[in-house]
């Protein structure tokens, strides 16, 4: 993916006339470029009015919020990784905090779905991140590492090139609160130091993203933290307008 990466989840908002609605707006007022990747994370069952009004708009991407790690089967509810595949996703998020915290999700589940999203051609999006009371115990680091290691331990060295990171500490999510630029950038070196241990020369060209409360008036600070690909955006990213305009912010880096 080219960098820097501005991928918006919308969790569970806009369905499928507001997504048309969104999709609509937003295109018409942000125009085609070459130097970023724009991913957008609808709900399920909007996912279909997302890819149809990207039609002629391939610089906008689309992935899936979560899926199964099993191929097929009785599953109901589920989503494969294959379907998400064929329905045009490019992505899919594995791991984010709610799907761990209010979910369940395990880190050993984390691994089989970056599997799965690796075997049927998408990007797993890997999230990581701690909650409060692990930073203030001191414990970022280890549980940063631990859930990254997890998560990437099934895929072999040519499916370690094709996976992207989110670091999202919990405790910034949706909450208003975030990392500085400086608790970003000390997160995102362990990770790109640990994703050389990994996957070899290839770690150092796995984009990290930061998620957590970003929005218009953070993103260029954030993209200016050391090793800072990309942001995951939640909330910001609900409105046409203002993902536009958060779109519009230039890494220092691109002048």
């Amino acid at each position: 993916m080219k960098r820097p990466v501005y991928a918006a989840n919308w969790k569970m908002h806009h369905g499928p006339s507001e997504a048309t609605a969104f999709m609509r707006t937003f295109l018409s007022h942000y125009k085609r470029r070459s130097d970023r990747t724009v991913v957008i994370f609808p709900p399920a069952l909007s996912f279909h009015a997302v890819v149809a009004e990207l039609e002629s708009r391939p610089d906008v991407v689309v992935g899936v919020q979560n899926i199964h790690w099993e191929d097929k089967g009785a599953f109901t509810g589920e989503l494969s990784a294959g379907i998400a595949r064929d329905a045009g996703a490019r992505l899919a998020l594995v791991g984010h905090s709610e799907r761990r915290h209010i979910f369940g999700e395990t880190d050993e589940q984390t691994a089989l779905k970056c599997a799965a999203a690796a075997r049927a051609g998408l990007v797993p999006m890997l999230c990581v991140g701690e909650k409060l009371e692990e930073r203030e115990a001191g414990e970022t680091e280890a549980v940063v590492l631990r859930q990254l290691r997890a998560g990437l331990s099934r895929l072999d060295a040519a499916q370690l090139a094709t996976v992207a990171i989110a670091y999202e500490p919990v405790w910034a999510i949706g909450t208003g609160r975030t990392a500085t630029p400086n608790d970003a950038g000390l997160v995102h070196r362990t990770v790109r130091a640990a994703l050389r241990e990994i996957a070899g020369d290839k770690g150092a060209a796995i984009p990290i993203l930061y998620g957590g409360s970003v929005n218009r008036g953070n993103v260029v600070d954030l993209l200016h933290a050391s090793e800072v690909d990309g942001v995951l955006v939640g909330g910001a990213s609900l409105d046409a307008h203002g993902w536009t305009s958060l779109l519009a912010a230039e890494r220092p880096d691109a002048a």
